[in-house]
């Protein structure tokens, strides 16, 4: 009988080693392309703070370029790790750290005939966004807009009257600004700041690597030594 139960006893002593795994070594990150920001070809702000935090802890980057709402069903399908440039409580089913690591600085992209508008005045007018990025629930009282799927024709939208106003970071905007044969035409407005996060996978990698973000970003922004990628940047530094 002794014999007969050494080899559960065994395999229950052993059980809790069966289940450790070893620490994350790299990270699959993916993220829409934006310009200067997160460069496909991993040149950019976004990926320049992600490695001042995750390398020195030993977990190396892989990035992969994808269309916004793309990179987040891979996330979802634990296809990837997390996703770059979410809002807080974007997406249900997900993971979200405590820290952000950026601030999206969201601006109105108008015709000068039309008056500015603020936080208070902007669900008055109809608005447009790219496709996925859900405006809708960070800025107060919208109710008319439509999501497009590429940046090419907002300058038409806005001179056709289909829109009043295109909302969309200031780096993204300006670079719709940049096709325009009259960009004096146009007016840009400053309506917010939202802190952006990853959003990382549900599943025991992803808490995993969330709470070692937390705990890099929490030495990191103490030190200050994520202030001079942000200066190098020339953007504002968001701590």
């Amino acid at each position: 009988m002794k014999r007969r139960w050494l080899i559960p006893l065994l395999c229950l002593c052993l059980a809790p080693l069966a289940h450790t795994s070893e620490p994350p070594k790299d990270i699959h990150l993916v993220s829409e392309t934006w310009r200067d920001y997160s460069n496909a070809d991993g040149s950019g702000l976004a990926w320049d703070v992600l490695r001042k935090v995750f390398e020195p802890a030993g977990v190396r980057l892989r990035i992969q370029s994808e269309p916004y709402t793309r990179s987040i069903g891979l996330v979802q399908r634990g296809e990837a790790d997390a996703w770059v440039g979410s809002y807080r409580d974007e997406v249900d089913n997900v993971i979200y750290p405590k820290w952000h690591y950026d601030n999206d600085h969201i601006v109105a992209l108008g015709l000068k005939s039309k008056p500015e508008p603020t936080l208070d005045t902007l669900g008055r007018y109809r608005l447009a966004w790219i496709h996925g990025y859900g405006f809708q629930e960070y800025l107060p009282g919208v109710r008319d807009y439509r999501e497009v799927r590429r940046r090419g024709g907002i300058l038409g939208m806005l001179d056709l009257g289909y829109a009043d106003f295109y909302v969309d970071s200031m780096t993204e905007v300006t670079d719709v600004l940049g096709d325009a044969q009259q960009p004096e035409r146009y007016h840009v407005t400053r309506l917010t700041d939202l802190p952006l996060f990853l959003g990382f996978s549900a599943t025991s990698r992803g808490r995993q690597l969330a709470a070692t973000f937390d705990q890099r970003m929490e030495l990191l922004v103490a030190s200050g030594e994520l202030r001079p990628i942000f200066e190098r940047w020339q953007q504002p530094y968001p701590f």
